[in-house]
């Protein structure tokens, strides 16, 4: 997968006392552990104390995640839970609508339905990637219904679109993204 989620892990026992690990650990790429015991042993290699003074974990940066205003900071552990069971590693499509959805709804929200659904949790969301209102509009009208050539220029696509809004489906940076 081309777009990679990755974080840098602190200590607040190490940032409190100003040692060599207070900036944190260097980059990890998420994907490349298939459990949290891996990362602890990376970590472990770098010089973190796991039953001591680096118990407490946070994470000190990220990328490859929308959740800039909409981030409320798990415990690193609980994050590569939470995007393993989501399956965003192994699924570009996945990894690709959850960055669509954090544009719109919180990191919370998001969370919730991989709780509430698992692996399944993106099962009612569709992207219209490079669509915007009018491509939208014209798409599903003409999908639905059979429209005369003669009636074409009386319909107002983008109108139609927009409408949606109020059932689910919202603006995200590459598109149209639909929640039902």
């Amino acid at each position: 997968m081309n777009d990679e989620i990755k974080i840098v892990i602190g200590s607040w026992g190490s940032y409190n006392a100003c040692n060599e690990r207070a900036l944190g650990s260097k980059w990890l790429t998420l994907s490349d552990y298939d459990d949290w015991e891996k990362i602890e042993k990376e970590l472990k290699k770098e010089g973190f104390i796991l039953n001591g003074i680096d118990e407490e974990l946070f994470i000190q940066d990220i990328e490859g995640i929308n959740a800039d205003n909409n981030w409320d900071y798990e415990s690193p552990k609980d994050l590569f839970e939470i995007l393993t069971e989501s399956e965003v590693f192994i699924d570009s499509y996945k990894y690709e609508t959850m960055q669509a959805y954090l544009e719109i709804y919180t990191f919370d929200d998001w969370k919730n339905l991989v709780n509430k659904y698992g692996s399944s949790w993106d099962s009612d969301i569709s992207l219209y990637k490079n669509m915007d209102w009018y491509d939208l509009g014209y798409e599903l009208l003409h999908d639905c219904y059979e429209i005369p050539e003669y009636l074409e220029s009386y319909i107002d696509y983008k109108k139609f679109g927009e409408e949606l809004s109020y059932d689910g489906y919202a603006e995200y940076s590459d598109g149209i993204i639909a929640v039902r």
